[in-house]
């Protein structure tokens, strides 16, 4: 059977005894049908994994914890990913990814040319989606540390912010990632589809941004992001 990883909103001590929230519990019991007895991993994002046994298996599952052991498998590069919010299942699909790709956080932007309009209860029931697919890729992929999605925020709200080692992605850009020094904490911002406009590309520089171009070719906005992910991983981290 597959070794199962589960993310648990609380504290973890090695001998407690404790019942799994409702979708854990029904994760375990009507998706997998996991037999009593037998041992999972629980992560509460402290960087720690927690071996528990399943206790009882039914409608609410109870476990205890057993040991605990550090989870040394974050990437040596503090990557932020900018990006312009994609429309529907492309946005989720960029989401989960990066994470799995190792990005230690994630900030949706509202550009010139993003078609998702987010207001109100709109966009907070957006932002607990998308941090529920950030668990799901971290309990697939074997982070133990959930990274934050934040509030979608203007891009001119955002460029306030002060930066250490950014990029801006756009295919007029002249410099490539080989011709950037090595770093251990950078952040990348692309544009939705259709890019990013030349004032905002104008905007990003002039706020620190260094303008990087991944190829000859014009790469889709969910492409270019995980492209530049990788490459940065590759070169920069693990």
């Amino acid at each position: 059977m597959k070794h199962v990883r589960l993310y648990q909103n609380t504290l973890l001590n090695i001998g407690d005894e404790l019942t799994l929230d409702n979708y854990a519990s029904h994760h375990l019991f009507k998706v997998l049908r996991f037999p009593q007895g037998q041992n999972i991993t629980l992560f509460n994002g402290d960087g720690t994994n927690y071996t528990v046994e399943v206790l009882e298996a039914k409608k609410y599952c109870v476990v205890k914890v057993l040991d605990q052991t550090p989870n040394i498998v974050e990437s040596k590069l503090n990557l932020t990913l900018a990006q312009g919010i994609a429309k529907g299942e492309k946005m989720d699909f960029l989401i989960q990814k990066a994470i799995e790709l190792g990005v230690n956080k994630i900030i949706p932007i509202l550009t010139e040319h993003c078609v998702v309009k987010l207001i109100g209860d709109k966009l907070a029931k957006r932002q607990s989606h998308w941090q529920k697919i950030v668990i799901g890729a971290c309990e697939q992929s074997g982070r133990s540390i959930v990274p934050e999605v934040t509030q979608p925020m203007l891009l001119d709200e955002y460029l306030q912010q002060p930066v250490v080692n950014g990029f801006v992605l756009h295919h007029r850009a002249e410099k490539s990632l080989l011709d950037a020094d090595v770093v251990t904490q950078a952040s990348i911002l692309i544009g939705p589809e259709g890019g990013l406009s030349e004032v905002e590309i104008e905007q990003a520089t002039k706020a620190g941004y260094q303008s990087l171009l991944l190829g000859s070719r014009v790469l889709r906005t969910e492409t270019a992001s995980l492209v530049a992910i990788a490459n940065m991983q590759l070169l920069w981290g693990s």
